[in-house]
């Protein structure tokens, strides 16, 4: 949540978050699998550091049955927000690229520090 209210501040203004005023139907806390509807509804990407969450069986049947977008923030260190926020703005151009190119989920990216890549999102049972 970090992360997003320092986008915002950055001058993004179609970002949101849980708990923001522009997505009333996921507030602070909402679980995974009851975001996940909510965010492929809206046709949002999802910003995350929880690499994970793609990979649960779960959330991954989620990402099959919604078509969710991800964007997968990470490096070899743990990155505090202001760090994500440079990197994100940093590959900015190129993600919205990749994710207009790839069109709709299920799509995984992930971004560090030397650029963007597409991550494989195994189907369901496999």
């Amino acid at each position: 949540m970090g992360l997003g209210k320092l986008l915002r501040r950055a001058g993004l203004a179609d970002v949101v978050y849980p708990g923001h005023e522009d997505l009333p139907e996921v507030p602070v806390g909402t679980p995974d699998l009851d975001w996940m509807p909510v965010v492929a509804r809206r046709n949002l990407v999802v910003l995350t550091r929880d690499k994970r969450v793609r990979t649960r069986p779960a959330e991954l049947r989620a990402y099959w049955e919604h078509g969710i977008r991800s964007v997968w923030i990470g490096a070899k260190q743990d990155l505090g927000p202001r760090q994500q926020v440079e990197l994100f703005l940093q590959h900015e151009k190129r993600l919205q690229r990749e994710i207009t190119q790839r069109g709709p989920g299920p799509r995984a990216l992930a971004m560090n520090p030397s650029g963007v890549r597409p991550l494989n999102l195994r189907s369901p049972g496999s």
